[in-house]
């Protein structure tokens, strides 16, 4: 009896310490690479929009989530995912549409090999 209390309270003690590594990882991408200061309010609202609620991206703002970085792009809305204000949404529904968005904003942009 004792050995599975035990046991119960490493498996939850494994969880948790899990869970934590996990935001401290978003949180770490986010500040080594100054995620937050890449993209302007305006263009984070629609990104944000477009992934969490049901909305588009106009290309000035694709042009900023590119230029933001798909490291930075993942690592934000992981994190967002994270927080309890959203954990009634479905994870693998938002990070399709993360996906999905992040996707639909690469050829609107101009690479530099089709500008040349």
């Amino acid at each position: 009896m004792a050995s599975l209390n035990v046991y119960s309270v490493l498996v939850i003690l494994f969880l948790t310490c899990g869970a934590v590594m996990a935001a401290k990882e978003s949180d770490q991408i986010i500040k080594e690479n100054n995620c937050e200061t890449k993209m302007g309010l305006p263009s984070v609202l629609e990104a944000f929009m477009s992934i969490f609620e049901t909305g588009s991206i106009s290309n000035k703002c694709c042009g900023e989530l590119v230029v933001l970085g798909k490291v930075s792009h993942s690592a934000l809305v992981k994190r967002t995912l994270e927080n309890h204000l959203f954990k009634d949404l479905i994870p693998v529904t938002i990070i399709a549409k993360s996906i999905h968005t992040w996707n639909n904003c690469l050829p609107l942009i101009d690479s530099p090999s089709s500008s040349a």
